[in-house]
């Protein structure tokens, strides 16, 4: 009749068991893999640990899946090649030398292994840097100098980059424009270098010399300063006329630096001064002098007169306009005294000779002295030999000093060495010529001096010789006709 009832449960129990077994299979199977993959994980842990990645190098040295010891054993026998690029462009190729590394250098490799330690085993590149704890001179010294001594060589063939610059070109104020050039930053790369110091091959990232640009603060502030500049006036005075000067009629050409130094051509400016210095100055120019009769003549200046030296007061009136001076009196005056003084730049009366003053007359065998405009002593003398060429010499003189007594040393027509003493002597030109007294002369007719004259002195009679030497004062003119 078909099943029982403990054939019928036994049926039913069966699908439990069989699940129960499948459930105890897998279990043990993910444990198992679970146990798999913590043995699996584990290995590559304590190998990441201890090794170092694929494409891991030491100054250029590949320690790639070594341990810190071979790594550090790679190093010590590892050499610098000594090769530095900038680029793609090789600068230097020296002799290989050694890393110089020690055993003390393990604890250094080791931090390495850590830092670029990854859980999973890692294809990344890395190049890092180490310096031995022994260093080598060669690479932070030698070489380095090399390698800078070779980029400024270099350097010197390059294009120079141009900086934008405030400028006044032909009188307008205007902004030049900034170019870029092919110069390397040799500071910038020295620093590149430092950082790769022990890499076999030194890469340097090629870094140019950046001009400034219009919009720079320091362009902007040097157009402003140029601005400033070409609103300057100046008094400029010399003697007792005063020339309002404008730098923009003086100023054709100037720039300014990075440093706010003004640079300007000094051309305008001496054209100037020398037009001021041509139309004021006596030196070496003709003297209007009238005489005691009322004649007007026309004398050379000679020891007596001044004149700008145009050079140095250009440079003065350059600096005074960056200054922002409004006033410059002149100051570098020279002539033909005994030192280059310049002799009358006080005096502007009488056509520059004032009102104090000797004058000779070679043909009236006279002299006259005048104080303030006022005749004060007149006398006969004798002047240099005529017939002999040793004629007093013409011109406007100054007195050059005054000595009483004095002895007088030189040579003369017939006397080649003489020596003798006067009680007054007041020289007037470089070479010896003067006033003096001459108590050996008998001759003082007014033609005395055709045949039988001075050495080119101004005789003066004893009797007055006091009185015209207490009347002469240093440094006054002289004027002989």
């Amino acid at each position: 009749m078909g099943n029982t009832v403990n054939e019928l449960v036994e049926e039913a129990g069966k699908p439990q068991i069989n699940s129960f077994k499948r459930f105890a299979n897998w279990r043990f199977i993910t444990i198992s893999i679970v146990i798999i993959i913590a043995l699996i994980s584990a290995a590559i842990s304590y190998y990441q640990a201890n090794h170092f990645n694929t494409n891991i190098k030491i100054n250029d040295t590949k320690v790639g899946g070594l341990t810190a010891d071979q790594a550090l054993k790679k190093l010590k026998t590892s050499e610098l090649k000594n090769v530095v690029y900038v680029g793609q462009q090789q600068i230097l190729d020296e002799k290989d030398t050694k890393m110089g590394f020690t055993n003390e250098d393990l604890s250094g490799v080791k931090k390495l292994l850590k830092s670029q330690q990854t859980f999973f085993p890692s294809s990344k590149t890395k190049n890092y840097s180490l310096t031995p704890s022994k260093l080598d001179q060669s690479r932070s010294q030698t070489l380095k100098k090399q390698v800078e001594e070779k980029l400024l060589l270099m350097n010197q063939s390059l294009k120079v980059p141009q900086d934008a610059q405030a400028i006044i070109e032909q009188g307008k104020l205007i902004i030049s424009k900034s170019i870029d050039g092919q110069q390397y930053d040799v500071a910038n790369l020295l620093k590149d270098y430092e950082k790769q110091e022990y890499n076999s091959e030194i890469h340097l990232n090629p870094v140019y010399i950046q001009p400034i640009k219009e919009d720079n603060p320091i362009v902007k502030n040097g157009e402003k300063k140029l601005q400033e500049l070409l609103q300057q006036t100046i008094d400029y005075q010399v003697q007792d006329k005063v020339y309002s000067l404008k730098a923009s009629d003086l100023i054709k050409n100037a720039s300014v630096s990075k440093d706010m130094k003004v640079t300007i051509d000094s051309g305008d400016i001496k054209n100037k001064i020398n037009e001021i210095n041509n139309s004021q100055s006596t030196l070496n120019k003709n003297f209007t002098f009238t005489t005691h009769s009322g004649s007007v003549i026309s004398v050379k200046g000679q020891g007596y007169g001044w004149a700008i030296n145009v050079e140095k007061e250009t440079t003065r009136m350059m600096e005074a306009l960056e200054k922002g001076e409004k006033s410059l009196p002149a100051s570098n005056i020279y002539g033909e005294g005994w030192d280059g003084e310049g002799y009358g730049y006080e005096t502007t009366t009488n056509n520059g000779i004032g009102d104090t003053y000797a004058e000779v007359s070679i043909q009236e065998q006279r002299i006259w002295l005048y104080k303030n405009g006022q005749l004060v002593v007149t006398t006969n003398v004798v002047t240099g030999r005529h017939n002999t060429h040793e004629d007093t010499s013409p011109g406007v003189w100054y007195v050059l000093y005054k000595r009483t007594p004095s002895i007088l040393r030189g040579s003369s027509v017939g006397h080649l060495n003489y020596s003798v003493k006067v009680d007054y002597w007041a020289p007037f030109t470089n070479d010896g010529q003067g006033f003096h007294d001459a108590s050996w002369r008998t001759n003082w007719a007014s033609n005395a001096y055709l045949t039988a004259g001075s050495g080119g002195c101004v005789n003066l009679p004893p009797s007055v010789a006091k009185s015209v030497y207490d009347n002469l004062s240093t440094y006054e003119p002289v004027i002989v006709y």
